[in-house]
């Protein structure tokens, strides 16, 4: 047999998702969820742009931002990317119009996987979607986030060390439910290069701010962080 050569010898990449083993095998999957937060100021009734989202076949939540009397924030989520620009976007211009967009605190990511999850479909798409249309946790803050480049250089297992540091965060805040985290990549997605959009969910607004000030100590945020926000902080409309 005549030995490959060029192309024929390259080996695609696996781009599924890996998690931790499930009955003796390592789980995969190529699921995962994708979100879109898009604002804008000048919007005098939010509810109109929740009556009117909410028939469309594309899950929403409507947010009511903090820092903007007129501010709306319009968070979608779906497994197929193409349902934000043929089902979501048709739908925006019609509600929106008349509205200032607010370009900056555009945010857009996909879940993934570490590698270990115990339930590794249940990480991608069934706890962030929970997370998000939870009645009982109307409070958010949404930011993006960009890592340096030293921090891509250290060894992976330093790189752990630094991660499990927020992780052991998350999960505290997370056990008292005072806050629920939703983490993202944005990488080639964001359009001021961020690697990372990070959702921090709850009842109460104080324990979302809290979490902020806790990683602020991590050694991820004080020196491996190029980039941090704008923040985004909104509170989910009530049904009317």
């Amino acid at each position: 047999m005549a030995e490959q050569t060029g192309r024929a010898r390259v080996v695609p990449p696996d781009l599924s998702e890996t998690g931790g083993l499930k009955d003796g095998a390592p789980q995969r999957s190529d699921r995962r969820l994708y979100m879109q937060l898009l604002c804008f100021a000048g919007c005098a009734d939010a509810s109109s742009v929740a009556h009117t989202l909410s028939g469309l076949p594309i899950e929403t939540v409507i947010y009511e931002e903090l820092n903007d009397p007129t501010g709306v924030g319009i968070l979608a989520l779906s497994e197929d990317p193409n349902a934000f620009l043929d089902t979501l976007a048709p739908a925006l211009r019609a509600v929106t119009s008349g509205f200032s967009p607010k370009p900056e605190l555009s945010m857009f990511g996909r879940t993934y996987s570490l590698g270990y999850e115990p339930d590794l479909q249940d990480t991608l798409t069934g706890r962030p979607r929970r997370t998000v249309l939870n009645p009982d946790w109307r409070w958010a803050i949404w930011y993006p986030l960009r890592r340096s480049g030293s921090f891509a250089q250290l060894p992976a297992d330093q790189q752990r060390t630094i991660l499990a540091e927020h992780g052991t965060i998350g999960m505290a805040f997370g056990a008292g439910d005072l806050a629920h985290d939703i983490r993202l990549a944005c990488h080639g997605l964001d359009r001021a290069d961020n690697d990372f959009v990070i959702g921090l969910i709850g009842k109460d607004l104080f324990p979302l701010s809290a979490v902020v000030q806790s990683m602020r100590k991590t050694q991820q945020t004080s020196l491996y962080l190029d980039r941090l926000g704008p923040f985004f902080v909104g509170r989910t409309l009530l049904p009317r």
